[in-house]
């Protein structure tokens, strides 16, 4: 309350080694907690440009989701997916993303 936040937004994040981590988040919104179904990323491409996935995530998710644990699923699934990715942009697609956060986890390319 001191501060004025609506939400506090966490990733906690399991190193096994270098290419294979667990990757989940939570959020809290003063009232709820929430928190995200856990990817195992194996093997890790690149995690730079993870964390900057998993903001603009969060901030997409709070705004066109119904409700945070929404926003948050969005989230956790745009940063696993970066992960995968050579380099610093995330350049899968929101269809993807929600694809993944959803339950897909097949691998198949979404057309």
């Amino acid at each position: 309350k001191e501060f004025g936040f609506k939400y506090v937004v966490s990733t906690l994040r399991e190193s096994f080694s270098a290419t294979h981590n667990g990757w989940k988040a939570m959020i809290y919104n003063g009232e709820e907690f929430y928190e995200s179904k856990r990817y195992d990323i194996n093997p890790i491409i690149d995690r730079v440009g993870g964390g900057d996935s998993f903001s603009g995530g969060i901030i997409h998710g709070l705004l066109t989701k119904p409700n945070q644990g929404a926003a948050l699923e969005f989230a956790v699934a745009a940063s696993a997916l970066k992960h995968t990715i050579n380099g610093d942009f995330n350049l899968v697609s929101v269809d993807e993303v929600e694809a993944l956060a959803g339950g897909d986890a097949s691998g198949r390319v979404q057309r």
